[in-house]
């Protein structure tokens, strides 16, 4: 019996169907990895950097996984909604990446038992709560050095966001780095409590050139610190990524991070089934943290201490908050030959000498 062109077009279709459910099935195997960011993607910055390592990641893993982000996501209720949304809709692993959304991850994960849950910067765990971190403080310490040989005025800027032990570390290893070469620096602070705010940022980088900063540099995510101190001829130093090209004579350097690496292993970890909770901090010796290019003005001599540097911190003979150091009171806090412990630099809620002002309560 012959078979009709319909019959092979019904055949046709079925094989169609039949693949399409099978490319479906496949397709749901594949472990789905949502991020979730405090600010824009955009090409600098914070979140810029975490958008880096899940590149890096659909590039190693891409085959295995599917990844989804939603950045410019407020820390509070808004951030719940959206960490609950990625777990209703079949996401495994979540990769929460601001300091305020610790509660939020957590609450969410208590509902969600079996999905995988990373929080950047925060220190709250749980069974299926891991937290990350990198030592941003040992790149803070390097850029200090470069800020206090490349200052005339001996005053430098600091724009921070909010008054919690991170960014306060970050701060007391500036100063720390700048006064191991140039004693007489002293580093003004201004918080703008925000992550990103553009606005707030020019008007508090305005200030501290203002106040007779010659060298700004900043713990916040847009890259309007950079663009002011370009505008107005002193020197600038980044945070999160190479801003260079919003500053090619101002930026001297900046301290960036590095987050591929881990976001392969984690992922892989879940992929294996062999994923547990845990508190991972890593630095310049793990590949975590990195100065980007120091700009040609740096003196040569000046490029060389910082190398040697990086690498007495990479080889773990030199600390950044190695004594003595002293509070803004005159208090030792740090005796000589003494370093201070991972868990005293977690709670760190006080200025070292040089630093003026007082931490907001």
């Amino acid at each position: 019996m012959a078979i009709t062109r319909k019959q092979i077009m019904s055949v046709f279709i079925l094989l169609v169907c039949v693949a399409g459910l099978v490319f479906s099935a496949f397709a749901e195997e594949k472990l789905k990895v949502g991020f979730v960011y405090v600010s824009p993607v955009g090409d600098a910055g914070w979140t810029y950097q975490h958008d880096l390592g899940r590149l890096e990641l659909e590039k190693k893993l891409g085959d295995k996984i599917v990844t989804k982000y939603i950045d410019s996501v407020p820390e509070g209720p808004e951030a719940e909604r959206v960490i609950r949304d990625l777990a209703k809709n079949g996401h495994g692993l979540i990769f929460t990446t601001s300091f305020g959304y610790m509660n939020p991850t957590l609450k969410v994960a208590k509902m969600f038992p079996k999905i995988s849950f990373e929080h950047s910067t925060g220190y709250k765990t749980a069974k299926n709560v891991g937290t990350y971190m990198c030592r941003f403080y040992e790149a803070r310490y390097l850029t200090g050095i470069v800020a206090g040989e490349m200052t005339k005025s001996n005053t430098l800027g600091y724009i921070a966001a909010f008054p919690i032990p991170e960014v306060i570390r970050g701060i007391n290893a500036f100063t720390l780095g700048a006064k191991s070469v140039n004693p007489d620096v002293e580093v003004k602070v201004i918080w703008v409590n925000s992550w990103f705010d553009p606005g707030k940022e020019r008007e508090a980088s305005e200030a501290l050139i203002t106040q007779g900063a010659d060298v700004i540099t900043h713990h916040t995510d847009s890259t309007a610190p950079i663009m002011t101190a370009e505008e107005k001829g002193v020197y600038s130093i980044a945070y999160h990524s190479d801003m260079s090209k919003y500053g090619p004579k101002s930026h001297l350097t900046a301290a960036t991070h590095v987050y591929g690496d881990f976001y392969v292993k984690t992922t892989q970890t879940v992929l294996d089934g062999t994923w547990k909770s845990d508190t991972v901090w890593s630095g310049i010796k793990e590949g975590s943290i990195e100065l980007a290019p120091i700009n040609p003005a740096v003196p040569a001599d000046v490029v060389a201490h910082v190398e040697a540097v990086t690498k007495g911190i990479a080889e773990g003979s030199l600390h950044p908050f190695r004594g003595p150091i002293k509070d803004q009171s005159g208090k030792v806090v740090v005796e000589t030959g003494k370093s201070l412990s991972d868990d005293d630099l977690l709670a760190m809620n006080y200025y070292v000498e040089g630093v003026l002002g007082k931490i907001p309560k």
